[in-house]
């Protein structure tokens, strides 16, 4: 089972599933704007992708400023309870597949998890 953290506005996102699905693969399909992950899916996210939640921020979104992400003293926890209430901010699509995650930007990233 692939799980894909989905938003169907994006571009990226939709190459994504559609990669996944033309390589076979069984797909469950999270629209996570509508369904966010919590602070520990989130955290474990983030540790099957090698990054910390900064890395995971869109940082050209308008609340990324408008909740003042961009200052240097927030920390982890701070910023992964930010995506949860803001998901939007968070950065997508996420694939995780045997035990592992990879971002899909671009969409061919995410073939070394399958």
């Amino acid at each position: 089972m692939v799980r894909i953290y989905h938003n169907s506005r994006c571009s990226k996102s939709r190459a994504t599933l559609a990669l996944l699905q033309e390589r076979g693969a069984d797909v469950e399909v999270v629209n996570y704007l509508d369904t966010p992950p919590t602070a520990a899916e989130l955290s474990t996210l983030l540790q099957q992708l090698g990054m910390t939640p900064r890395q995971l921020l869109r940082q050209g979104e308008d609340d990324y400023q408008a909740l003042g992400l961009d200052h240097p003293s927030l920390d982890d926890q701070a910023l992964i309870a930010a995506m949860v209430a803001h998901p939007k901010l968070i950065e997508r699509p996420i694939v995780v597949a045997n035990g592992k995650a990879a971002l899909g930007r671009p969409p061919e990233a995410v073939l070394a998890i399958l």
